[in-house]
């Protein structure tokens, strides 16, 4: 098994990132679907949807919204939100999607980068180009390598209750690696978090061979522009081209 699907189908993954800032995503989605001026009732896949809190924002601005995710747990639980516009399925994101043609795929808030093979990223960029239509977008929202590198915490400690995860990060060749240590009634845990430090050159290359233009590059969940040195994201607007 690998490691993400052990570690996202426990309810300490959830727990030990239950602070994200909900306002922060919506006011990003706000945002973003205005600039890409995706009509009323436009389809979107929200690809890697967890819990489904982008995928219900979604809906609620209008939009007819597809939940895929490979965690089970987290698709039984994104069930209860359900309705005519608004669908979850268990879904590994390098198999071809099935539905029909999209307007948009979202992946947000580092969704990607899991897989050690090169061959499985690509595999991802063909499954999302296939599932769009000509002309559609696909939104890689992603970490921006280079201030990874030169902002790593190496070590901290989360508390969730009566829970404190010690956290330590290291980058181990083209990775960064994140440690996570913790008990619970007495039992100790350990789960890690591996994902790759893809650089800008090398997400526009598996997008170009698929069929993909890049259109935008922005910095952060404002939209502001990207700068390779300062900005915390690294959010790509690709489009399909035929």
């Amino acid at each position: 098994m690998e490691w993400f699907e052990s570690w996202f189908d426990t309810p300490y993954y959830h727990l030990l990132y239950n602070n994200r800032d909900y306002t922060e995503a919506e006011n990003f989605i706000i945002k973003l679907t205005a600039d890409l001026q995706l009509a009323p009732n436009s389809k979107i896949i929200d690809l890697a949807c967890g819990k489904g809190r982008h995928s219900v924002f979604l809906n609620k601005l209008g939009y007819d919204v597809l939940g895929l995710d490979l965690s089970r747990q987290s698709i039984e639980f994104d069930k209860q939100f359900e309705n005519e516009t608004l669908v979850f399925k268990v879904h590994d994101m390098r198999n071809p999607i099935e539905a029909e043609p999209m307007d948009a795929v979202f992946n947000l808030f580092t969704s990607f980068g899991y897989f050690d093979q090169e061959s499985d990223d690509k595999k991802v960029f063909n499954s999302v180009y296939n599932a769009l239509k000509r002309g559609g977008f696909f939104v890689l929202d992603y970490l921006n390598e280079e201030f990874v590198r030169e902002n790593i915490i190496p070590e901290s400690t989360v508390i969730r209750g009566d829970i404190e995860f010690k956290i330590t990060k290291k980058i181990e060749g083209r990775h960064i690696i994140k440690d996570i240590r913790f008990e619970d009634n007495g039992k100790p845990y350990h789960f890690f978090e591996k994902v790759k430090l893809h650089t800008l050159e090398a997400i526009n290359s598996y997008a170009e061979e698929c069929g993909f233009e890049r259109i935008k590059i922005w910095g952060d969940y404002q939209l502001n522009e990207f700068d390779k040195e300062s900005s915390p994201r690294c959010i790509n607007l690709f489009k399909k081209k035929w």
